[in-house]
């Protein structure tokens, strides 16, 4: 179970010293390759259309036990892929010990404040994505 109104107040807190896009997708349905299912996702949600090409997506896959973090170009080349391993190591240890909602409010706040770094909000900036999380079947 995973409590929507925290992580939507993660994404919230993040995104107030950022105009990094983060979202959060559960998929219902069995994933073989989770990370090929977030970028198809990130795909769907337009996510590669925000203005800096900053957005991360985290998809978490309860049915396959699985789940990916993935950030856009913008982003991406800024950290590379030991930051996303980084955060995907300390996701683990708390879904080992069934934190599942701790876990991703972790996930959103890591990446949150690498976003802040190096794109930190504008005066003009606007949310380009929704924050809430999306169900998937």
């Amino acid at each position: 179970k995973l409590d929507h109104a925290r992580i939507v107040a993660a994404i919230a807190d993040a995104e107030r010293l950022t105009s990094g896009e983060i979202r959060v997708v559960v998929v219902r349905r069995k994933v073989a390759d989770p990370v090929a299912e977030a970028r198809r996702q990130f795909d769907r949600l337009g996510m590669s259309r925000t203005a800096a090409r900053n957005g991360v997506l985290l998809l978490v896959a309860p049915r396959s036990r699985a789940f990916a973090i993935i950030g856009d170009i913008g982003i991406h080349r800024h950290c590379g892929d030991e930051f996303w391993r980084e955060v995907a190591a300390e996701l683990t240890e708390h879904f080992k010990r069934s934190e599942f909602t701790a876990g991703i409010e972790h996930a959103i706040a890591r990446a949150g404040a690498l976003l802040a770094v190096h794109f930190p909000r504008q005066p003009d900036d606007r949310n380009e994505l929704p924050d809430s999380v999306v169900e998937s079947g």
